[in-house]
């Protein structure tokens, strides 16, 4: 044919073909939040909306979730403060083994989950906590803070030192120049940074699995209900975190075009 390059289009094949491959899991769970599932939800049995309108249908699938959410809230408020904390410690200050910290940071990021999980369990073994959600919210705010300090600390080293030179020329004081100038700057570093680290957390099973204890969290019961089927109300709930990602990120792009044209207006 003419015109035609298999060249220019192996791309655009390829790209849909891996596209279409990660799709085909999220459509499954979102069609089998309408299955008219029973005891088990592995095989099409029936459409139905009762799943949607009582999503806690099964049992400690809402406990699981809120348990995940409030993990999720606390280990990245935690970890966002701490890592915002040492992201500008790292890039504004100088100390005696500074590098070495700035090494040690990416040390949870590197090691597996796995040998991470099974080293938190046995130091809390040792220390003699019990495992609940106080010792999933340690976990997880520990390996967070190296994500967060990871991206805030890119931000802070792009920011212009003049802007706040500025600040101090207008006799503004320290704190005024970081609550108005410094923070607002990095605060899109920072809204990026809790957003991945809230993921992590949520998603997280293999750390979680080892500390948790009796505590349940969403990745955890459905880990437990794969064996017979997840619950479909397990798919309504993930479904719900889905479109509300989607809605998220639909709603930050609407904003930053909105920015844009007024900015090109002005």
């Amino acid at each position: 044919m003419k015109g035609f390059s298999l060249g220019k289009a192996f791309v655009p094949v390829v790209a849909s073909i891996a596209l279409i491959y990660l799709l085909i899991p999220i459509v499954h769970v979102i069609v089998f939040s309408f299955n008219d599932a029973g005891r088990n939800n592995i095989l099409w049995r029936g459409f139905t909306l009762d799943n949607w309108q009582n999503p806690c249908g099964a049992p400690q699938v809402c406990t699981a979730f809120g348990n995940s959410i409030l993990v999720g809230v606390v280990a990245t408020v935690i970890a966002t403060v701490l890592g915002t904390m040492i992201a500008l410690a790292l890039v504004r200050y100088r100390f005696k083994f500074r590098s070495t910290i700035s090494l040690l940071l990416f040390t949870p990021m590197a090691t597996p989950e796995v040998v991470l999980g099974a080293g938190l369990a046995a130091q809390f073994l040792l220390a003699g906590v019990e495992k609940g959600l106080g010792t999933i919210i340690l976990a997880h705010t520990m390996f967070c803070i190296s994500y967060v300090v990871v991206a805030v600390k890119a931000r802070v080293a792009s920011l212009n030192p003049a802007i706040e030179e500025a600040g101090r020329d207008l006799y503004a004081s320290p704190g005024q120049v970081f609550w108005r100038i410094t923070l607002p700057m990095l605060m899109p570093g920072i809204i990026g940074a809790a957003l991945l680290s809230f993921a992590l957390s949520f998603d997280d099973f293999i750390i979680t699995n080892f500390n948790s204890g009796t505590a349940t969290t969403f990745p955890k019961f459905i880990y437990v209900s794969a064996l017979k089927g997840v619950p479909a109300q397990a798919n309504v709930l993930a479904s719900i975190v889905f479109f509300g990602a989607l809605a998220l990120v639909i709603i930050v792009q609407m904003v930053n075009i909105n920015k844009q044209k007024r900015l090109q207006r002005q």
